[in-house]
């Protein structure tokens, strides 16, 4: 594994947590990045977005917001998986998707998110 330094570069919401923390870098931040846009696209929210609130923070602090969100929500009553599914997913989708489908991809996406990288998936 190739590891390297670098000087931070990205978009605000979507860098892990290794770029903010001038932590050695690895193609698991890309795995990271992933997270973040499979998230938005189940959530319909930004990443700068903290459940439904614009969050006056920055960097990897709002993308922590949602992604907490989202666990907290997932972490409740699993007797209500449906529940929080329909809470979290993006109202234009509702009705239209396959909830089946739509936890698969969330839980893909909070793999993806994880603050170890060493915890996230490839992305093989």
């Amino acid at each position: 594994m190739n590891l390297s330094f670098s000087r931070v570069r990205g978009t605000r919401g979507y860098m892990a947590p290794e770029w903010i923390s001038n932590l050695p870098i690895t193609s698991k931040v890309n795995v990271n990045s992933y997270g973040v846009v499979v998230m938005e696209m189940v959530t319909g929210k930004s990443p700068m977005t903290t459940g439904g609130q614009v969050s006056g923070n920055t960097g990897e602090t709002e993308q922590r917001g949602l992604v907490k969100w989202v666990r907290e929500k997932t972490n409740g009553d699993h007797g209500q998986k449906e529940l929080w599914l329909k809470e979290i997913i993006d109202p234009v989708m509702k009705g239209k998707c396959d909830l089946k489908k739509m936890e698969i991809l969330v839980q893909v996406a909070l793999e993806c998110l994880e603050e170890d990288k060493d915890a996230r998936p490839t992305m093989r």
